[in-house]
């Protein structure tokens, strides 16, 4: 599925941050959709940890639940858009201003994102459904019924069932 510049590679940056677990990961996760943030201090990489801690209940939330919690984060955000063309890049929106910082930059960015998904495909993100795991994930399937963070969760669970059926029968 193909989402515009926010509901999709921002919302992946908020999936990733929600899931790392170290300052690394959490550059990592913003590096590789898209974002031009290519350092950060501890004192950032501690806030913006912070900030993915906010940006799981609406991973967790029921699609009814979700507008509501982005909404939070968006007022948080205080982010006010404006368009750039930065880079060579075309013109493009942004969320934040260009000397916001790294935290300011990643909280409107992922706020704006999650707002955009929830506004157009609210049932799009989501926890694994398998029992332990509790991997963020944005679903970019074609047909939008993914319940698992990854195939290997999701042959997990599938298995575990086979096998219990077959002790059954």
């Amino acid at each position: 599925m193909h989402f515009n510049p926010y509901g999709g590679p921002a919302a992946l940056v908020a999936a990733d941050l929600v899931n790392a677990g170290s300052a690394s990961e959490l550059l990592d996760g913003m590096v590789r959709n898209g974002m031009a943030i290519r350092a950060l201090t501890d004192d950032e990489a501690t806030r913006i940890a912070g900030w993915a801690g906010r940006l799981r209940p609406v991973f967790a939330a029921v699609a009814e639940d979700r507008p509501e919690l982005v909404n939070d984060l968006l007022a948080e955000a205080a982010c006010r858009p404006y368009i750039t063309t930065h880079d060579g890049k075309p013109p493009h929106l942004h969320y934040s201003a260009a000397d916001a910082g790294p935290v300011g930059r990643v909280r409107a960015y992922t706020a704006g994102g999650l707002a955009h998904l929830v506004c157009e495909a609210p049932d799009r993100l989501g926890i694994c459904g398998r029992e332990g795991c509790e991997t963020a994930y944005v679903d970019t399937s074609r047909n939008g019924r993914r319940r698992f963070c990854s195939t290997r969760c999701a042959t997990r669970v599938h298995v575990a069932d086979h096998r219990a059926r077959q002790v059954s029968a």
